[in-house]
């Protein structure tokens, strides 16, 4: 079977690596010739917004997917025309637009923090005197990694939020104290069997995800409300694939809030690769084909690091037991994810002196 993938980054890669074990050829349609998946896959270079590069692009192919929300929504509509496309384009839609997220998880009694609409500076005042400062702007659609947001903690930042972001509609989110940050990935089939990953710790810098710890501890109850959250969403969406949700610990009374979905593999479940059963990558392999899914039991305790900017020697990494490096073939750039290292051991102790080793050399 051929899988067409819309992408050829970091996670097309991964998928493909994920999918060969299985028999299943790749096709990666990707406006850049030098994507990193690209010499892991038939690549065909065009737009994702170039009718003709899709049709092509669909010809032959059994299933298709993408590995980023930012696909045009266009894009999966032509091409559900042609094939079947997993996860389906309201699954993408609703996570292209913060708004339109945000009033998903409200529709299924998901908490969130406070929002607001804003479409205008006057808005935003309006916004700020119902939820109160500190503040998060962050535009609609288009941001990631900390991008297209802004941080209002005083009323001077509220002047010119709105037109620095460049005067797009935008949300207004109530800024909350943490505890943490946890993040759970859900798998649903064409069947509709479900399966959920343990919660991961999260922690981010500069808006960037840089370590995520998983099983996360001391999690009690909070498993079992963050599947009863998954699964509503995977059933509301009759969703096939991977979803990741994306959670917040109110730092008040220790509930779930949550924060953004992403209808794709997820940065946060990088840690499966090695450390459970089934990966994140396989599952939604396993799901779009309409394959029974995978376990997804830990082994054992792992952790995964974010390589950052730059990458460090091959040699000081792989001299660390229980330490598996993942390059994605990138050019070293300010912010850019090249690569990441997952440390897996038999105890949670074990697994944090490895992932202290990792941090000495990495950096953080």
């Amino acid at each position: 079977m051929i899988v067409g993938v819309l992408g050829g980054g970091q996670l097309g890669r991964m998928l493909a690596l994920a999918g060969y074990p299985l028999g299943l050829r790749f096709r990666l349609l990707d406006p850049s010739a030098e994507s990193p998946a690209g010499h892991l896959a038939e690549l065909h270079v065009g737009a994702y917004d170039d009718p003709d590069a899709l049709v092509r692009f669909a010809d032959g192919l059994d299933v298709a997917t993408y590995e980023f929300e930012n696909v045009p929504g266009e894009a999966t509509r032509i091409l559900e025309s042609r094939l079947p496309v997993f996860p389906p384009s309201v699954g993408l839609t609703t996570a292209q637009d913060r708004l339109a997220e945000k009033r998903l998880f409200e529709r299924l009694a998901i908490p969130l923090p406070a929002y607001a609409a804003i479409d205008s500076q006057d808005d935003l005042q309006n916004g700020v005197r119902r939820i109160g400062l500190p503040a998060i702007l962050k535009t609609r659609r288009l941001g990631y990694d900390g991008k297209g947001q802004i941080v209002l903690s005083a009323p001077e930042d509220v002047t010119t939020a709105f037109e620095d972001l460049g005067g797009v509609p935008c949300v207004l989110e109530q800024r909350i104290a943490l505890r943490r940050e946890l993040s759970v990935l859900a798998a649903r089939g064409r069947d509709g069997a479900t399966a959920c990953y343990p919660l991961v710790q999260n922690t981010h810098r500069e808006g960037i995800l840089r370590v995520s710890v998983a099983p996360a501890a001391d999690v009690g109850a909070l498993q079992a409300e963050a599947e009863v959250y998954a699964r509503r969403l995977l059933d509301a969406l009759e969703y096939v694939g991977l979803l990741a949700l994306e959670l917040f610990v109110d730092d008040r009374d220790g509930s779930l809030l949550a924060n953004e979905i992403a209808p794709r593999v997820h940065n946060s479940g990088h840690w499966t690769i090695e450390g459970a059963e089934t990966s994140q990558f396989e599952n939604h392999l396993r799901a779009i084909l309409g394959l029974p899914l995978g376990s997804t039991a830990p082994r054992g305790y792992s952790a995964m690091v974010n390589l950052i900017g730059t990458v460090p020697a091959t040699e000081d990494i792989l001299a660390i037991p229980g330490a598996h490096l993942h390059l994605y073939g990138k050019s070293p750039r300010p912010g850019r994810k090249l690569g990441h290292v997952t440390v897996t051991a038999d105890s949670a102790r074990a697994r944090d002196e490895l992932l202290k080793k990792v941090l000495s050399i990495v950096g953080g």
